[in-house]
């Protein structure tokens, strides 16, 4: 009886996180802004990622910091200049659709061209929280180790595109990002993945043409 009603309970706030996610994303489609969910472990290099994009890429930019205390990658993000806004979950590990449009409502998003939201640093929680974007992109870095993508299927599952980070390293750490690539590929076929080093620039622009490519598509 008890997993019965807690099978209940979930379905339900997965349903009223469905609803939300959608008016999330009427609202973005109305500004005709493309918003990206990036997900992926602490330490996989999101942050890193998001003040690399900010500063190659030429369209405007506006960032959700989502963390259990968001004030540190919320200061590096207002380094660069573009509007962002600080999500603490708390104890929760992961952000919801409900948090994501409060959020919508404080950014200043009149002159936003693409949104990017660092969600929690986790590979599990994330994987059934439709935030209302456009594209969910999971980072994951080698530092992690090379079977880290066969321990997190779901999130693959439910993402639109796969980045390995920080494969400069994978010598050093011991680990085959090719293997990984495979990996993501045997999970979710469907998915570009790309290799990366934020450190040597390696992948950045291929990252770049993905996002813009999905951005045309939308």
């Amino acid at each position: 009886m008890h997993i019965v009603a807690s099978v209940e309970v979930e379905q339900d706030i997965i349903q009223a996180n469905d609803k939300l996610a959608y008016k999330n994303r009427k609202a973005l489609d109305e500004k005709g802004i493309f918003a990206v969910d990036l997900v992926g472990a602490v330490g996989s290099g999101k942050t890193s990622l998001l003040e690399v994009l900010v500063e190659k890429m030429d369209e405007d930019i506006a960032v959700i910091a989502g963390d259990i205390l968001s004030k540190f990658d919320t200061k590096r993000i207002e380094a660069k200049n573009v509007p962002v806004k600080g999500l603490n979950t708390g104890k929760e590990c992961h952000l919801d659709a409900h948090l994501v449009g409060h959020a919508l409502e404080d950014l200043p998003l009149d002159d936003a061209e693409v949104l990017f939201i660092e969600n929690v640093g986790n590979l599990i929680c994330p994987a059934d929280f439709n935030l209302g974007v456009h594209v969910r992109c999971v980072i994951i870095s080698v530092t992690e180790g090379d079977d880290t993508a066969e321990k997190h299927p779901m999130i693959f599952k439910t993402a639109d595109m796969a980045i390995v980070n920080k494969v400069d390293l994978a010598e050093a750490v011991g680990a085959d990002a090719d293997k990984m690539v495979d990996d993501i590929n045997t999970i979710n076929p469907d998915i570009p993945v790309v290799k990366c080093s934020l450190k040597t620039g390696e992948g950045v622009d291929e990252i770049i043409d993905l996002f813009r490519k999905f951005k045309d598509e939308k």
